[in-house]
């Protein structure tokens, strides 16, 4: 797993800074490609690929509030976001509806989804385009301390991994984190001036009482079909960047052999997570390969043509076709910006 930021792609910022508020950080930032848009979470081990046409991803806008992080992404090519949350982090997100979104073993729920992501969890998420994600970050050990006095019969017996919430109280959530970047933004017009520990208080108030209104039965489990989905989905791909590592793509046969399943059941399982075909998958996640290369590499150093064969692309026409459908330039425009 790649872990992004820092160096060239946090120079690669393409971002309008609201004016400070009372210690306010906020950023609004074009997200140019899928490594750009993990960088600028590095408080997430997290790598991201782009699995639809776009020049440029979308745009995500963030507030850092110190030991929370409201962040916005909104999507004009579609992703796919791998990781885990590190030690003493949760998130609390939601998203626009779209049918096509994948949250791990969850699909978009409801318009009143909401979904709860504990500490040392992986995650496998797919933002279609067209779609909006957000998520705040929390300190987990406060967050449970007060959930579990608000709500002990839920969050006491609360089990690992992704958990769909259904309170009722989304259209609070978002209200509250759409009024954070009005502040944040200086566009709030008639909002309260709210300082950082005013927004702070506001948006924790505000997740603390979704935390209250949870019913134990509201809580999804996960449909056994779409678990067994992603799982496939995840062997499927350790399986093909081990390969791709000793650069000797897998054939489908490699990949159903890994996996331990037919071909049609590798069929279905990436129907059902992505929308995809599993080669439609693998091909596309090299492209995002490549293109990591080339934007970090040098013209006078770097062949467009020994990169793309080095990663198993043989009819370079065809690459070059594919590649700039995906990301809206020529290999070569990306290595000679």
């Amino acid at each position: 797993m790649r872990v992004y930021g820092g160096g060239f792609l946090l120079n690669e910022f393409n971002q309008k800074r609201a004016p400070q508020v009372d210690g306010l950080r906020m950023r609004s930032t074009l997200i140019k490609h899928a490594s750009l848009q993990a960088a600028l979470q590095p408080w997430v081990q997290m790598e991201c690929f782009q699995l639809s046409r776009g020049k440029s991803l979308g745009r995500l806008d963030s507030i850092d509030l110190d030991s929370k992080k409201v962040v916005r992404e909104t999507q004009n090519a579609g992703v796919q976001k791998l990781g885990a949350t590190p030690a003493n982090l949760c998130t609390v997100s939601y998203s626009s509806f779209d049918p096509a979104l994948r949250f791990a073993d969850h699909d978009a729920g409801t318009a009143d989804t909401i979904f709860f992501m504990p500490e040392k969890t992986d995650f496998d998420v797919y933002v279609p385009a067209g779609a909006q994600t957000t998520y705040v970050s929390l300190d987990q050990d406060e967050f449970l301390r007060q959930a579990r006095i608000l709500n002990p019969s839920v969050w006491d017996t609360l089990q690992g991994g992704v958990t769909v919430l259904r309170s009722g109280q989304k259209a609070l959530l978002k209200d509250t984190v759409e009024t954070c970047f009005m502040v944040a933004g200086g566009t709030a017009g008639s909002c309260p001036a709210f300082d950082m520990s005013g927004l702070r208080r506001l948006l924790h108030q505000a997740i603390l009482h979704i935390a209250t209104t949870t019913q134990a039965a509201a809580i999804e489990v996960p449909h056994a079909a779409r678990v067994r989905a992603r799982r496939i989905c995840r062997q499927a791909h350790a399986f093909a960047e081990e390969r791709w590592s000793l650069h000797d793509p897998p054939t489908i046969v490699e990949l159903c052999t890994a996996a331990g399943v037919s071909e049609r059941t590798l069929q279905y399982a990436f129907r059902t997570h992505f929308g995809l075909s599993p080669m439609t998958y693998l091909r596309l996640l090299r492209l995002n390969r490549v293109r990591d290369i080339l934007v970090d590499a040098s013209p006078g150093t770097t062949s467009v043509t020994a990169i793309a064969m080095d990663h198993g692309f043989l009819h370079l026409g065809r690459f070059a076709r594919d590649y700039k459908r995906l990301f809206g330039q020529s290999p070569s425009a990306t290595l000679g910006r």
